[in-house]
């Protein structure tokens, strides 16, 4: 179903050609009361799909409790797609399967509720749920038209968590935001404090990382579906797996705080495949990224391992922190990320994550992270609580696929040490390296332009990569002389590394230099791959 849903998407770019723009300025946080630290539970989806019914939903919520899940903070039990009747009542109003759910959805509600937990369902916005769509399940039952209506309903069936999935090929961002919108207002018109969380990309472009929606709802989805993968070759498509999603997801930290988060979707600990350390590593990145922690395995068979990864207290602590930030990356390349989250009482979190084949040692330093003014520091390590003490380093040997995380105390606290923001000014015209129109559609060609100081011609250097508006510098893999660069979704490759030696730009992979088409110096010129020369059109210089 989802392999058919990204060609389709796919076809789609290829047939309109359709270009999106970056939001420019951050967005508001939701105020709806809700979501002031990502939201913790479990939905259906991962494990039962479609295969859903009153009495496994009812004994899920009694295994949240009796696990001791729902004390270590995981409320909202969410029904994922299939819940509803094919069709809507004479007066238009959603029901319940009565096959599926013969005591309707509000007496369902009313068991959560009385199991300590939230409440959560899911909808669509448009004339079909997705397996309405791909015909796995009767019926066109989607919101569309019944916003007012739809959201009156769940706020009297007690509904606390409303996953709103777009599942369409068809819509502009702009067309989307307008949609999603909707129901936003019709939520809060209820009077009832009901989290909203947004899928935008089923079968659609990838527009998660396209835009800041916090001014839409309260956890947007930044990616395709998670599979039960560690990686596959995909950027943003299917199939996707946990490291991919990290790649796409670490750059868009700006966005983050109290009221909005990223959604790297629903998590696979405990479902399988995946290594036990793939599985703590997948479970500390979405903590340190400030993630909603939303199981999708069978908490009712769920393994002491698997028990011991989803209740770590020192991680959900870590994810719960109430300054909202997610983790912000202060070193990286192919092989390695560091990422640092800021936390309330002054603690900095640090997570050291390997993303290669092998064991290696990770380090950075206190001040890479923000702390200063102490002759050494706490470390306690968010695995097995043990502490240390260090005069500055931060290091630890992790193995591969495993990220090491430590909760890092003493000193002042400020800022991580975040890649500085530069033009790059081609030496040849004195213009420099510019996004057109801040087109952030993979695949847009960088020009050279007037410098104007703008947000498309800021690039940040994060490790090998050079960044603009969360989209990496990208050459096509196995580019040869003469292949145009573009923007890409980082991912990690060596085509999105380069090596910069006096003013030349060389990609690691192809061992190419970034050039000026054929040393012209007109606005909108292109910039290229071509062997190294040394020519003025091949050195550039950054410029604050």
């Amino acid at each position: 179903m989802r392999r058919l849903r990204n060609m389709l998407a796919a076809a789609l770019l290829l047939l309109s050609g359709t270009a999106f723009v970056v939001t420019a300025t951050p967005a508001q946080a939701l105020d709806n009361g809700v979501g002031r630290t990502p939201p913790m539970g479990w939905n259906s989806w991962n494990t039962f799909f479609c295969n859903i019914n009153e009495s496994l939903i009812r004994g899920m919520a009694d295994s949240i409790v009796s696990t001791g899940m729902r004390d270590a903070g995981y409320q909202y039990v969410v029904v994922d797609d299939c819940w509803m009747n094919p069709n809507r009542d004479s007066g238009g109003n959603l029901q319940a399967d009565p096959a599926r759910f013969p005591s309707g959805m509000k007496a369902l509600g009313d068991y959560i509720h009385s199991r300590g937990l939230k409440f959560g369902i899911y909808q669509a916005p448009l004339d079909k749920t997705c397996a309405q769509y791909f015909g796995n399940y009767p019926g066109a039952t989607g919101s569309q038209g019944h916003e007012t209506q739809d959201a009156r309903q769940f706020a009297a069936w007690g509904v606390d968590y409303l996953k709103y999935d777009w599942c369409s090929p068809s819509g502009t961002i702009a067309e989307q935001v307008a949609t999603f919108a909707k129901m936003r207002d019709a939520l809060a018109a209820t009077g009832r404090p009901i989290l909203y969380s947004i899928n935008p990309n089923s079968i659609h472009a990838k527009t998660g990382p396209q835009r800041d929606w916090g001014d839409v709802a309260n956890i947007w989805r930044t990616t395709e579906d998670i599979q039960l993968v560690w990686k596959t070759d995909q950027v943003n498509g299917y199939p996707m797996g946990v490291q991919n999603i990290i790649d796409v997801t670490v750059p868009l930290a700006g966005y983050a705080k109290p009221g909005g988060f990223n959604d790297p979707d629903m998590m696979e600990v405990g479902r399988g495949t995946l290594t036990d350390t793939e599985q703590r590593s997948h479970f500390a990145m979405w903590a340190v990224m400030a993630a909603p922690l939303i199981a999708g395995n069978d908490i009712r068979s769920m393994s002491a391992a698997t028990q011991t990864i989803l209740k770590n207290p020192r991680l959900i602590a870590v994810n719960q922190d109430p300054l909202g930030r997610q983790g912000v990356q202060v070193a990286g390349d192919t092989n390695q990320r560091v990422l640092a989250k800021r936390l309330s009482n002054g603690d900095v979190a640090v997570a050291l994550f390997n993303q290669s084949g092998s064991t290696r040692t990770i380090a950075t330093t206190a001040a890479a992270i923000g702390k200063s003014g102490a002759s050494s520091y706490t470390l306690v390590d968010a695995w097995t609580g043990a502490t240390t003490t260090t005069a500055g380093t931060i290091s630890a040997a992790v193995p591969a696929h495993g990220t090491a995380v430590y909760r890092v105390s003493g000193g002042t606290t400020g800022e991580p040490s975040t890649p500085a923001v530069f033009s790059l000014v081609s030496s040849s015209s004195g213009r420099c390296l510019d996004v057109p129109n801040s087109n952030t559609t993979n695949g847009t060609q960088p020009v050279v332009w007037d410098c104007s100081n703008a947000a498309n011609q800021k690039w940040t250097a994060s490790g090998q990569t050079l960044q603009a508006l969360g989209k990496c510098l990208d050459a096509p893999i196995n580019g040869t002389a003469g292949t145009k660069v573009q923007l890409w979704d980082c991912n990690g490759g060596s085509n999105q590394q380069w090596t910069q030696t006096g003013g030349t730009i060389r990609n690691n992979q192809t061992g190419l230099c970034l050039d000026v088409n054929n040393n012209q110096t007109a606005n909108g010129t292109l910039t290229l791959l071509w062997t190294c020369t040394g020519a003025a059109n091949q050195q550039w210089s950054r410029r604050s």
